[in-house]
């Protein structure tokens, strides 16, 4: 039988915000993935549905469990692997959109794609093709303070995408949107999964959202609660 994409095993994550305080925040989820699904995880504020996205990406360590993505581990490794394995194989996709300020729209997509080493025409091409795909191909010498929330957040994802991933995670992609906005980058999203195949895991605590996806997950209380597909 072959192996799941992503394979998050008893992961848990106990902080300590004082010396004889200790907060859990995941316990024990163990979840399953296969390529190309598009995921949503929810759940009520706090459940922990960023350190669990922190982890899969290698952005945080678990205090127990494992993260195996397409058979290679993300947790426990030497910090270089790790970094080289979040630069060629996962792209994030942040609430807060995290672009470089002093940078263009085109320069923030090319970022990532310059740290792999790639050439200046293949970094050019690729991002014109994601940006005609977002919708932001107009907008790409513009630097992030002359653009809208919805198109900073559009950029983000070209940036996130045109690396070409095994994986994107998406923290709250839409959470700084209005309704209008937010269903069209997630129609967007949704297109991306589907014509390149890249598997995505977003967070949201919004209905609408949480039904775009094919695979949902619900956390309370840092367990998981419902694992499912759903209609």
């Amino acid at each position: 039988m072959r192996s799941p994409f992503l394979d998050v095993k008893n992961i848990s994550k106990t902080f300590q915000p004082g010396r004889d305080v200790q907060v859990a925040a995941l316990v024990d989820v163990t979840l399953s993935f296969n390529r190309g699904e598009f995921v949503v995880i929810h759940g009520p504020s706090g459940s922990g549905k960023t350190t669990l996205l922190n982890i899969m990406g290698g952005l945080d360590t678990p205090t127990a469990g494992d993260v195996v993505l397409d058979g290679e581990k993300v947790t426990g490794v030497p910090e270089k692997q790790l970094s080289r394995l979040r630069r060629d194989h996962i792209g994030f996709v942040f609430q807060a959109y995290n672009l470089i300020p002093v940078l263009t729209a085109r320069e923030n997509i090319e970022y990532v794609m310059q740290l792999q080493g790639r050439s200046r025409l293949e970094c050019a091409n690729r991002t014109r093709q994601v940006a005609e795909k977002l919708a932001i191909d107009k907008l790409l010498d513009k630097l992030p303070n002359q653009l809208s929330g919805g198109q900073q957040q559009r950029v983000a994802v070209a940036r996130a995408v045109a690396s070409s991933p095994k994986l994107i995670l998406a923290d709250e992609p839409t959470a700084n949107l209005d309704s209008k906005t937010a269903a069209g980058l997630m129609d967007m999203m949704q297109a991306l999964n589907e014509d390149e195949g890249i598997t995505i895991i977003f967070s949201s605590h919004d209905p609408p959202v949480i039904a775009k996806a094919k695979h949902s997950v619900l956390l309370r209380d840092g367990m998981v609660a419902a694992d499912g597909f759903p209609g």
